[in-house]
């Protein structure tokens, strides 16, 4: 049910109030947030399922038709319905949060929808089954913890592709999760686990909901990283 009265400062609000929560907390803030997510992040200007969406696009080079999609962090489905608009047809969602499964179902694009809050909870999927494994706006303290990354390569298929953005976050001014995940891409790359396709970084995710501007024409944005693995053949 949406509200045209809700503005800028109404989303900053209520997603500043959950700085500091953990992955069980953050996945009951998404299922009271459910109602107005789709209306909220589109008066935050969110960009980053579309740039993510475009960048896998771009350097998948297989079958968009007979791909097997597991969508990550899946939301309310926003990344399926890009890629379902590019031809991708099979999708499996995984989120934490019920409620936003729920409007998932609604969407008809999921083949299977899973319950589970990764790190505290391992990936609900087979091992080696999926052409396409994406995660967007999850990779993220208090979220998808550093620890999970190596579940969703061991979900694609060998020779099959992982895409993952990550947040240049203002409630982790040191950086500390962006150092901790890349550490951990590189150590998998050095043991053979996958490859590195592309690394795009963007400026561009969404608008800034951590800090406020007086002047709605000066509302700065959060960037980030989108990063794109192909799994070991062997």
């Amino acid at each position: 049910m949406s509200d045209s009265s809700r503005t800028v400062e109404d989303v900053r609000s209520l997603i500043q109030s959950r700085k500091g929560f953990n992955p069980q907390q953050m996945m009951k803030f998404f299922d009271n947030w459910a109602e107005t997510y789709e209306q909220d992040v589109k008066i935050l200007n969110y960009r980053e399922p579309n740039l993510a969406v475009d960048f896998l696009n771009a350097n998948f080079p297989g079958s968009r038709e007979e791909a097997q999609v597991l969508d990550v962090a899946c939301g309310s489905g926003l990344v399926a319905k890009l890629m379902a608009e590019l031809g991708f047809k099979h999708f499996v969602g995984v989120d934490g949060s019920n409620t936003m499964l729920e409007l998932a179902a609604k969407t008809g694009l999921y083949q299977d929808l899973k319950l589970a809050i990764l790190g505290p909870e391992p990936l609900p999927t087979q091992t080696g089954a999926f052409d396409v494994v994406i995660i967007v706006s999850a990779l993220r303290d208090g979220s998808v913890p550093v620890s999970a990354v190596r579940q969703l390569c061991q979900a694609a298929k060998p020779g099959g592709y992982i895409c993952m953005t990550r947040v240049d976050s203002a409630s982790d001014p040191k950086q500390t999760y962006k150092v901790s995940l890349e550490k951990e891409l590189q150590l998998m790359e050095e043991e053979g686990l996958w490859t590195p396709v592309d690394t795009k970084e963007m400026d561009k995710f969404y608008i800034d909901p951590f800090n406020n501007y007086e002047n709605e024409q000066s509302d700065q944005y959060v960037g980030g990283t989108i990063y794109l693995y192909m799994r070991s053949l062997n």
